[in-house]
């Protein structure tokens, strides 16, 4: 029993101290929050269609989240190259002003996320993904999206983090295999 004790105090200060963990480089710390509340309807996309280059962000991203559900570090790094390209080639003629100097602020931060998911474990792809994920609402917020996302949530990792899936059925990023069904699906954004 006390052997027992032992192991899963262990356990418990090495899951804890792994996602205490965040990236040395994390210069992202400035904040491209896109209040979603105060956005007035001619705020948002002003074609009424998610624009091409929005969908191909969308699309990438989906494949990242798809690749870490799958603990495929591999296919994730591939993911995060094509957004590293999709976001460099961003279309921003058919948004307003407002829209356009929010949108470049999303996308370089966005940027350096793909690139660190691009060339980085595991795990640091994961703390990535947390951040990338909220660029990507930020730019759903202003975009739209024309298929259904929904806002998914796991209460585990780092404090709780969020991430967006094209499904209702929850497969947890930030855990793969280990606890796959861990979280719940928050709200659809669209």
């Amino acid at each position: 029993m006390r052997n027992l004790k032992i192991t899963v105090t262990i356990a418990t200060a090495v899951l804890l101290s792994l996602t205490a963990f965040s990236c040395k480089e994390n210069k992202s710390t400035k904040e491209t929050a896109v209040d979603h509340s105060s956005m007035k309807s001619d705020e948002m996309a002003t074609t009424g269609a998610q624009s091409v280059s929005a969908k191909q962000v969308v699309a990438d991203y989906m494949t990242i989240k798809d690749a870490l559900v799958a603990t495929n570090k591999e296919d994730a790094a591939k993911a995060g190259l094509a957004m590293g390209t999709a976001l460099n080639n961003f279309d921003m003629s058919t948004y307003t002003e407002q829209q356009q100097k929010t949108l470049k602020d999303i996308i370089v931060d966005a940027k350096e996320h793909a690139e660190h998911i691009s060339m980085s474990e595991i795990d640091h792809q994961r703390e990535h993904f947390k951040a990338l994920t909220k660029d990507v609402t930020d730019m759903i917020a202003i975009t739209g999206a024309d298929a259904k996302v929904y806002e998914m949530s796991c209460p585990m990792y780092d404090g709780g983090s969020n991430w967006l899936s094209s499904s209702k059925e929850v497969r947890n990023p930030y855990y793969g295999d280990e606890m796959l069904d861990c979280g719940k699906m928050e709200k659809e954004l669209n």
